[in-house]
């Protein structure tokens, strides 16, 4: 499975971002999606996860504010991010796994990452 982020960009705190994580196989429903973030200098973070039947899981610290969306039809992953802050920069990967968990290591597959930039 090869996985394609697009989306990131700068934006102002308090301002909303939609990443998009494209995926090659024709449904992603079989899998578990999450998405994490790096930041300069910090090891990779969990950020949230869905999975085939819709449930869904956030770290605290973007917990109602970010949530995320399927499109099985386009095989596409979204996260929606809102009322962001400017410890939400980094860059953001998206992951495909047979587990829901927010360990990276329980994911197969990951896409290039795409940079998210908050302006204070």
């Amino acid at each position: 499975v090869q996985l394609i982020e697009s989306g990131g960009g700068l934006v102002q705190t308090g301002g909303s971002l939609r990443l998009s994580c494209a995926a090659s196989q024709r449904s992603v429903s079989r899998y578990a999606m999450a998405w994490f973030r790096q930041a300069p200098g910090k090891e990779r973070e969990f950020v949230g996860r869905i999975g085939w039947s819709g449930l869904e899981a956030y770290a605290d610290n973007v917990k109602g504010r970010f949530t995320m969306s399927v499109d099985n039809a386009k095989s596409t992953v979204y996260l929606h991010m809102n009322n962001v802050r400017p410890e939400d920069t980094g860059v953001y990967f998206c992951a495909a796994g047979g587990r829901m968990t927010p360990d990276p290591h329980d994911y197969n597959y990951w896409g290039q990452g795409t940079q998210v930039t908050v302006s204070s």
